[in-house]
């Protein structure tokens, strides 16, 4: 079991371990200094596995405990579901000590987490991831919200967790393909600044997977720490996400997320080689660890400036310039401004093989 503590604004503990969801009453109760009413959010896939060992330790630990039941996917992730759970939240009549519990993957993870950020402008909210992408990227860092009709995550608020809880063997139960999207994530480390983990992981991310989420947990607590509402470095982190949310709206959301910033990944590199700022050998290595880990890396929309139209709805636009993130090699990507004007050339130069 590993332990490491995010020193954010506030400052919370993420603990990685095996078997740990019978013991998540004791956890919340540390974590929350105290019992409170909770209400667990989760979906209807991960409900049957673990919603009932969860409400019964917490329970077991004196809290108060209701439930809600989203249906699976990314299209829960709206507007209208944002409301429902806050119209819940107000007729269990929870207050401003109370707390939320989002158990499952990063869409369930976000919408909860934004909802504790509104309700009552703000309660407390604890993380159990279920899914690979959740627990190395998005139950870490406080950034929470749902998807608007013109592009994801573009309703949100920063809202960090008073805990993350993620026992990883909640992921045997992965479909291979929802394991598969959190390698994608866990691969954009190493890229990023970690060039002795994108090795390591050539072993294969599964058989080392406690040391591999750790690893993920350890680098992103760093920078969330060195910019924790996203005004520099953190952008780091959204390497292959610009184009990759692109990609996930053109297809009305049927490519997952991590396929999406796998072939996005691809397309920033391949550009990153054509404009003379990457080694193609690098590149050439981060296609093979991909499809090692059974993602795509061609996209199968070949219109640039359609994929430049969506991408220049993302969050991080400001004005007429886009703030991208690019390769220089394995473990060196830097922050790159690009004029929108020039980001269909910029897209077309990644989808060219």
């Amino acid at each position: 079991m590993k332990t490491i503590s995010v020193k954010a604004s506030k400052a919370y503990d993420v603990v990685i371990g095996e078997g740990l969801l019978p013991q998540s009453g004791d956890y919340c109760q540390r974590a929350l200094g105290g019992i409170c009413r909770l209400c667990v959010v989760t979906d209807d896939k991960v409900a049957p596995l673990y919603l009932n060992t969860v409400v019964t330790s917490l329970e077991a630990a004196g809290f108060d405990v209701f439930y809600y039941v989203f249906p699976n996917g990314e299209a829960s992730k709206n507007t209208e579901n944002l409301v429902e759970l806050l119209e819940i939240l107000a007729e269990n009549r929870l207050t401003r000590t109370d707390a939320l519990v989002a158990l499952g993957g990063g869409v369930i993870g976000d919408l909860t987490g934004f909802a504790a950020a509104v309700y009552l402008r703000g309660i407390r909210f604890v993380q159990i991831p279920t899914t690979l992408l959740a627990a190395v990227d998005s139950s870490v860092g406080g950034k929470t919200g749902v998807d608007l009709a013109a592009g994801k995550n573009l309703m949100g608020a920063f809202h960090q967790p008073a805990l993350v809880l993620c026992d990883y063997t909640t992921l045997d139960t992965l479909e291979p393909a929802i394991f598969a999207d959190g390698c994608a994530e866990v691969i954009k480390y190493g890229v990023i600044n970690d060039r002795p983990f994108f090795d390591l992981l050539k072993d294969g991310v599964k058989n080392r997977i406690e040391e591999v989420i750790a690893a993920c947990v350890q680098n992103k607590a760093n920078i969330v720490e060195a910019d924790e509402f996203d005004k520099g470095t953190r952008q780091l982190l959204n390497l292959g996400h610009t184009v990759g949310h692109a990609i996930e709206t053109r297809s009305d959301f049927a490519i997952s997320h991590g396929s999406a910033v796998a072939m996005g990944m691809v397309i920033v590199t391949r550009a990153a080689v054509a404009m003379g700022l990457c080694p193609e050998a690098d590149l050439n290595a981060l296609i093979t660890l991909l499809r090692a880990e059974d993602l795509p890396t061609e996209c199968p929309y070949t219109d640039a400036a359609e994929l430049a139209e969506l991408a220049t709805a993302d969050k991080k636009r400001a004005g007429d310039t886009l703030s991208l993130v690019l390769p220089y090699g394995i473990g060196d990507s830097r922050l790159y401004r690009l004029p929108v004007s020039e980001l269909e050339v910029f897209i077309e130069k990644g989808l060219t093989t």
